[in-house]
């Protein structure tokens, strides 16, 4: 693996070094020895910008994390890392013990009783709205009635410390505080949708004619698979502290993706206006979609504390509490019948989903449209149906996750892929290839144009090359016929991930920018930092657009009461978004800036510009040279304002639900992954041994960080895959619920060999920031390549003439249980060992 070097140089407020002349070596000379230099230290990916790009740190360079240093040193504040008042009261949670049932009784008053209890809350003290539905309601704060999961909240209790919280919690449960009549409960999604019992309506997305493909088809190739949920497993879990304010209100500190939906249901629970409320998000120790809608609830529950006593309220959640009370990626049960020619291109056929709900909406609308939006992967159906169904279980509320549907909704078609190949006696990339999307064949089942094509098969195809693709595929077959245990599997697999929010209103950001008067530019936005480094780019397209070093940039806190109503950080588009607004503000505070410097300098407004940390008007000889921080102070004095906000709005995106036909996504992201497996077909192990990835992120904001999400994505889409099992016992209750029963990738999983590159020269085709791409979410999805390598190696049990059926995730009793079924159905097993000549 690359490691990444920092290229950043010294503060704007350091004075300029004059070239050595001892040594002769210009400015430029310089620049080319210490770029070589971090490149012999680090191997780290150096900008593809201008010099002068990367010594300032603009966008487009390799920058690093801008609180790096204090990550490593533990000066980066996380909620709990945040000073309270002396008289700070801690919460505990009473959860339900059973996944479906009715609460019979519940007495509150015995619980504030117990000592060190300072006040307990449950439904009936919700001075406001009691359902917290993030778009849809389903979900209540605290059980009045009907129990819908094991997990769910019965009543909070507050106390001086949170051992007291929760031993108070244990006393209450103990004494009997609560009567519940436990009911049975639904558990299996499909049987759930077989009797109709949907959190949402179906939606389907068709084509023409679709039914008579089947019909004429030369073959038809179906199957069917279950893909299993993951938990977020970020490291700072749900936590939250909120502090009431003179006014009534409350500002809440909350790790959190979604500063402005928590500050709307914080308002809505204490029945007082938006405006009462502030949330600050600073950072988060990860997110991953899990603290999209899902952080709410503690904050409602503990801003509910705080303005009944008038003390600050602190909530964090236990690592097992917040993986029972939270929920997951959607588990989905996906099946396929496709019509498909003799060399195996897809005509025709329909594909359905069935998205593991739990038991209210939450964000799972939108979650399966992405799924079905994406049922396709970068291949063409044809004329083809896709129908996606929302079903309801007593389980958590499964919510978003890095890939929010999309990375269910391919595995269906890559499935398919293996499946057609076997059939058709095919290399599976030779299938791949032929289903690409092409010229003719280039428009979604869901009506949207899918723009550069040249783009997609060249990936593909410079992938195929750089890494030996056909050599090693040689080398395995001959391999895999001379070893009867030991087997290997080799994949390519293609990515091709829809870049907009599915939810049109979403697509919007504000900035707010302020210069001050020694030159010094603080930025606000409306994104969340989960250490992404969406912050560390924001600050680079500032310094990009006023030519100024990093080091003259600050960002501060995402607060509701600086941007309003902003989106949440999801959906990839954080850097779209909001880059986009925060420069609309630059260039706005810049013109004024030059209309005042032509008055005021009596300067060409035309010929004007900004050039490292100066205004520069005119050419040659008649050039002016003004600095930044005298410009800025002239107009100051001249009463001319320093502070701008910016806007930005996705433009051409729109989607008709009633036809399933439109535009939902502003581009697509692209890329394409290599891996390669071995498998001990007798026990199930396997090892990856190599993994070869090539990504397509346009013009790269930086590329230090955009490889750091490709490699951190692939290996969190490759243990959703493989390693990440989540298990509930016959009652619903969660028992794979931290650590040791739920095993996320460790170091000691990435492959030995792991080559990542970027795709460079092809800059988006649409106006994003810089032409670059998003970097969140589409890397997830080259995990996938390792599923289908396993499948290959499986195949090789069965001479390659059939792919084994293999759920998610393909833990180690999975692969075994498949290689088993293919030598129950072919012959050649147990192998004939020769006798040894004596």
């Amino acid at each position: 693996m690359r490691t990444l070097t920092n290229l950043s140089k010294a503060p704007a407020t350091a004075p300029a070094r004059e070239p050595d002349t001892a040594t002769d070596l210009s400015a430029d000379a310089a620049r080319a020895r210490q770029a070589q230099h971090d490149r012999i230290k680090g191997d780290g990916p150096l900008a593809r910008e201008t010099a002068q790009a990367a010594t300032h740190g603009h966008a487009g360079s390799a920058r690093a994390h801008e609180s790096a240093v204090k990550h490593v040193t533990g000066r980066a504040a996380y909620i709990d890392d945040l000073k309270a008042p002396a008289d700070c009261l801690h919460l505990a949670l009473a959860l339900s013990p059973v996944a479906h049932g009715r609460l019979i009784r519940l007495d509150l008053d015995r619980v504030r009783a117990l000592p060190g209890v300072v006040d307990a809350v449950g439904f009936d003290d919700v001075l406001g709205h009691t359902d917290i539905g993030p778009v849809f309601p389903g979900d209540p704060i605290f059980v009045e009635d009907e129990i819908s999961y094991a997990g769910q909240v019965l009543f909070a209790v507050a106390a001086d410390s949170h051992a007291a919280a929760r031993d108070a919690v244990k006393a209450a449960l103990a004494a009997g505080v609560v009567e519940i009549d436990e009911q049975p409960a639904s558990l299996d999604p499909v049987a759930a949708a077989e009797r109709g019992e949907f959190v949402r309506p179906t939606h389907v997305q068709q084509g023409v004619d679709w039914k008579a493909t089947l019909v004429d088809a030369p073959l038809v190739v179906e199957g069917e698979q279950f893909v299993g949920g993951q938990e977020h497993f970020y490291l700072e879990g749900q936590a939250c502290l909120v502090t009431p304010t003179e006014d009534e209100g409350v500002v809440v500190h909350t790790s959190n993706q979604h500063p402005s939906e928590t500050q709307k249901l914080v308002a809505e629970v204490l029945g007082i206006p938006f405006h009462a409320v502030t949330v600050e998000v600073r950072r988060m120790g990860g997110g991953f979609g899990g603290k999209e809608t899902q952080a709410s609830p503690w904050a409602c529950i503990a801003a509910l504390i705080a303005r009944r006593t008038g003390r600050a309220a602190r909530l964090r959640l236990p690592r097992a509490e917040d993986m029972r009370v939270t929920g997951k990626r959607h588990p989905f049960h996906n099946r396929y019948r496709l019509a498909v020619d003799e060399r195996g291109v897809i005509q025709g056929g329909e594909i359905t989903v069935i998205g593991d709900c739990g038991y209210s909406p939450d964000l799972s609308d939108a979650i399966v449209d992405r799924a079905m939006f994406h049922a396709d992967n970068a291949y063409s159906l044809g004329a083809a149906r896709v129908t996606g169904h929302r079903a309801r279980t007593h389980t958590a509320s499964n919510t978003a996750f890095r890939g929010f549907g999309g990375p269910q909704g391919m595995m269906v078609i890559e499935a398919a892929m293996d499946d057609i190949a076997r059939r058709v006696g095919e290399d599976p990339l030779t299938v791949r290839k032929r289903n690409l999307y092409r010229q003719g064949r280039d428009i979604t089942h869901y009506g949207q144009t899918v723009e550069q094509l040249g783009l997609l098969h060249e990936l593909v195809e410079r992938l195929e090359a750089n890494s030996d693709y056909w050599a090693r595929r040689e080398t395995i077959t001959a391999f895999n016929a001379k070893s009867p245990v030991i087997k290997r599997g080799l994949a390519l697999t293609p990515v091709k991930f829809g870049i907009s929010f599915t939810a049109k209103h979403l697509n919007q950001a504000g900035a707010l920018l302020h210069v001050y008067t020694d030159g010094s530019v603080q930025i606000n936005h409306g994104g969340t930092e989960m250490g992404q480094g969406l912050h560390t780019k924001i600050c680079q397209v500032v310094a990009r657009e006023l030519s100024l070093d990093m080091e003259a940039v600050r960002i501060t806190a995402t607060r509701t009461d600086k941007v309003p109503n902003t989106s949440p950080t999801a959906a990839s588009s954080g850097a779209d978004l909001n880059g986009m607004a925060a420069r609309d503000a630059c260039l706005t505070l810049k013109a004024r800036l030059f209309d005042f410097a032509a008055e005021h300098y009596a300067l060409d407004r035309e010929a004007m510009r900004l050039e490292a940390g100066h205004l520069v008007a005119g050419e040659g000889e008649s050039e002016r040279r003004i600095p930044w921080g005298e410009l800025v102070q002239a107009a100051y004095l001249g009463r001319v304002s320093l502070s701008e906000k910016g806007f930005y709005a996705t433009p051409l995106i729109h989607y008709d639900r009633g036809t399933g036909q439109g535009r939902p996504f502003y581009y697509f992201a692209f890329g394409a992954a290599v891996a390669e497996v071995s498998i001990d077909t007798l026990s199930g192990e396997y090892q990856v041994e190599r993994v070869d990835i090539l990504h397509d992120v346009g013009d790269s904001l930086n590329p230090a960080i955009d490889i750091g999400q490709v490699e951190g994505g692939f290996i969190q889409g490759m243990g959703w895959l493989t390693s990440e099992e989540l298990k509930w016992n016959e009652a619903g209750r969660l028992i794979s619920d931290g650590p040791a029963t739920y095993k996320i990738p460790t170091y000691g999983d990435l492959p030995p060999v792991f080559n990542v590159e970027l795709m460079e020269g092809h800059p988006n085709s649409m106006a994003s920031i810089y032409r670059s791409k998003a970097v969140g979410e589409p890397p997830f999805m080259l995990g996938i390549s390792v599923w289908s390598a396993l499948r290959d190696a499986l195949a090789s049990l069965a001479d390659y003439r059939e792919a084994p059926r293999l759920d998610t995730p393909a833990t180690p009793e999975r692969v075994l249980l498949a290689a088993e079924a293919l030598r129950s159905r072919h012959s050649g097993w147990p192998p004939a060992f020769e006798e040894p000549t004596p």
